[in-house]
């Protein structure tokens, strides 16, 4: 494996931490009823545990509401299951072939605990960033003692000043991610 297979490598795994930080965000509550809220809730349908979002149309038809409308009107009491079910204190109610979730308000104290999920959430991406880092140092130092790879001192500094550039890209990106979502968590 060469320096620029090492840099390669090391920004995949550093993009990943981030693309998965921000679908773990996208579905943190915040004052305003967003269908991401909903979208990945699981819900049993024949026999299968499948995502809300390929089983019904969802929308925000105001702010403080979602209207879900199954695509196969048997689904209803399956989805209303699986919404209750999500952990997310959500109260679905049946309006005949639909169902309408209002979105309560979020109290201070609730404010603060997502606001601290965020945080947590944003320290494990940046972990994982770390982490890529650590373990692109070492393949670097790997390559720099392999006389046969052909690689300078100067190479291997290089690399790691590129390294050390990436984590403080991608950790800039996770902070961003999480002062955005911090910032709608705290609108009402």
């Amino acid at each position: 494996m060469d320096i620029d297979e090492v840099l390669l490598t090391c920004e995949e795994s550093m993009e990943k931490a981030v693309t998965y930080l921000k679908s773990e965000v996208r579905g943190v509550r915040t004052g305003r009823a967003s269908t991401s809220l909903i979208e990945h809730v699981k819900v049993e349908y024949y026999g299968s545990m499948t995502d809300l979002r390929q089983l019904a149309l969802i929308t925000s038809p105001e702010p403080t509401q979602l209207l879900v409308k199954p695509y196969d009107a048997s689904s209803l009491q399956a989805i209303v299951k699986g919404i209750q079910g999500a952990g997310l204190g959500l109260n679905p109610m049946t309006e005949g072939k639909q169902i309408r979730i209002m979105i309560p308000s979020l109290s201070g104290e609730r404010r603060q605990q997502l606001i601290g999920s965020v945080k947590q959430m944003g320290e494990q991406a940046k972990v994982t960033v770390r982490n890529a880092r650590r373990d692109a140092n070492k393949h670097v130092d790997q390559v720099g003692k392999d006389k046969s790879a052909g690689v300078s001192e100067d190479d291997v500094e290089k690399a790691h000043s590129d390294i050390q550039d990436l984590v403080k890209k991608y950790e800039t990106m996770v902070d961003d991610l999480v002062t955005t979502k911090t910032k709608e968590i705290q609108e009402t």
